[in-house]
């Protein structure tokens, strides 16, 4: 690997890191990257699982006083995401690499639409919220058919993740954000704790049966771990803006660069 190439991961990394405990679509900064360098896409995507997962730990960890008191929102939510990463990596391996090729783009492009409409979102939630007032710790007045609704979306997003790790933060935010009536910034250590479960089972996975680079693996690791504190600690501080703008520049380069690959 080229030391410049190496230097360029590594500053990927922890700015995915930092994007995943903040809004949740670093892989949209790291996978464009690796995709530039020259590995191809479904690589590009293994090495990016199991790289970022101990930034999505890094970050859960730096949102720990915001989940006192939630271990039982964990607990109900977790298989759910842990089963559908599983399916999610299942279909990665079994389909094509054609097929991931020719999808990727239009997840990609999904991912960007889900950042650029998450502060409307986000508004939308907040008046919603105003107008029923605050939950209980343990999620609000959801209802059972709500909650099993909420459990679903998580296992679909859950397969979504295994399988293309970009902007299930963000769909994790959306979907709890409606359904519970928890603070957002609970929202968003709980969020963190089920993108690193669905990170680490899906890199779990792929480290045994999937084409790795471990040198990238590396290299987005120590990077994300970084990242994951300096989101957890500054990053909410930063401009929502400049994290967004980085995303959307990142992503729309990525969906275009393979699109060109395939004609």
């Amino acid at each position: 690997m080229i030391w410049w190439h190496a230097v360029l991961i590594a500053i990927a990394g922890v700015w995915a890191g930092m994007i995943n405990t903040v809004v949740g679509s670093g892989t949209l900064v790291t996978f464009p990257v690796l995709v530039a360098l020259g590995y191809p896409p479904v690589t590009a995507t293994t090495s990016n699982a199991i790289g970022l997962a101990p930034g999505s730990v890094s970050g859960a960890i730096g949102y720990r006083h915001e989940l006192r008191g939630h271990g039982r929102v964990l607990l109900s939510f977790l298989p759910a995401s842990v089963l559908g990463a599983v399916v999610g990596t299942i279909l990665l391996l079994s389909l094509p690499p054609d097929a991931f090729e020719t999808i990727v783009p239009v997840l990609i492009v999904l991912a960007l639409v889900l950042v650029l409409v998450q502060p409307k979102v986000s508004a939308w939630v907040t008046r919603r919220r105003q107008r029923r007032g605050a939950g209980d710790a343990d999620g609000g007045s959801m209802s059972a058919k709500g909650a099993v609704g909420l459990v679903t979306l998580i296992f679909l997003i859950g397969i979504y993740g295994g399988y293309f790790t970009a902007a299930q933060g963000v769909m994790l935010m959306a979907v709890m954000g409606i359904l519970m009536t928890l603070p957002l910034q609970t929202l968003n250590g709980i969020k963190n704790v089920l993108s690193a479960a669905v990170n680490i089972v899906a890199g779990t996975v792929y480290a045994f049966v999937a084409p790795i680079s471990w040198p990238v693996v590396a290299l987005l690791a120590v990077g994300s771990v970084v990242g994951g504190q300096l989101g957890a600690k500054i990053g909410r501080k930063l401009p929502p803006r400049v994290l967004r703008g980085v995303i959307v520049v990142v992503g729309t380069a990525a969906a275009v660069q393979l699109v060109v690959q395939q004609l």
